[in-house]
């Protein structure tokens, strides 16, 4: 019999669930931004910048001072629209490159123009790819992340394990995800919010209602962090954590390549 995953709270073969997760992105790209500034309130913002500052990329010199910028390479897998990479490479020097790997084109279109409109195309590259299989050699990188993005891969023991191949001994590894809430009584307010709001405004904005109530399903899907805790390190990721946000909206998990 042919193996399953879930597409939200739907039953799917595993073979088709890529498929079905790039309708969604297809359909939501040019707006997806703007989801999220709307859906989080303008918090998907902050949990961000505690990612970027969790990744630590080498601070720009001081002007007027001539010494050699230590190198850094990130990937940013599911990135699309290249929201990471651009304030990576902004925190970063000027030695910092940035790659985004995505596995659909629409939202990689969206990136490529941003970063050619920012002046930072130089910088930031787009790769088509998927996280199962990168299309990059053993220990290339210094850091991986992917934010909300993790929950939308059909084989996610594999995308961790990719993640971990791709890095560099001593590299680290983030994962910013949606959780769940941990918050006695906002728990059945942040349910009404998902279930009734997010598609309502999702109808509104991009006109897809049921992009956004699958964007739900799927997060009430993703295991708790304790859980994929467990499978971090069953990928061979050591010094694992967790830290959650905002009364457990998301988590932001850490692991290293030791």
């Amino acid at each position: 019999m042919p193996e399953n995953t879930h597409f939200g709270y739907r039953d799917v073969p595993l073979g088709d669930k890529q498929a079905l997760v790039d309708d969604v992105f297809h359909s939501v790209a040019g707006r997806y931004d703007l989801m999220n500034d709307l859906m989080s309130a303008g918090l998907h913002r902050a949990w961000k910048d505690v990612l970027v500052t969790a990744v630590n990329p080498p601070p720009k010199g001081r002007p007027g001072r001539l010494h050699a910028e230590r190198p850094f390479a990130l990937l940013d897998i599911a990135g699309g629209t290249g929201d990471i990479a651009f304030r990576v490479a902004d925190a970063g020097n000027d030695a910092t490159r940035v790659t985004v790997a995505d596995i659909n084109h629409a939202m990689l279109e969206v990136g490529r123009a941003r970063a050619a409109e920012r002046g930072v195309d130089d910088r930031v590259t787009f790769v088509e790819g998927n996280a199962e299989a990168l299309p990059f050699p053993d220990a290339s990188f210094d850091a991986v992340t992917i934010a909300f993005g993790i929950r939308n891969v059909p084989r996610i023991p594999l995308a961790l394990k990719e993640a971990h191949r791709a890095l560099k001994l001593g590299g680290h590894f983030l994962c910013l995800e949606f959780s769940a809430v941990d918050v006695p009584g906002f728990d059945a307010i942040y349910d009404a919010y998902s279930f009734n709001v997010i598609p309502a405004i999702g109808r509104a904005v991009t006109g897809d209602a049921e992009a956004y109530r699958y964007l739900v399903e799927s997060i009430r899907r993703f295991p708790r962090p304790e859980a994929f805790a467990g499978m971090m390190r069953d990928a061979g990721f050591g010094r694992v954590s967790f830290e959650r946000m905002s009364g457990g909206i998301v988590a932001l998990h850490s692991g290293w390549r030791l």
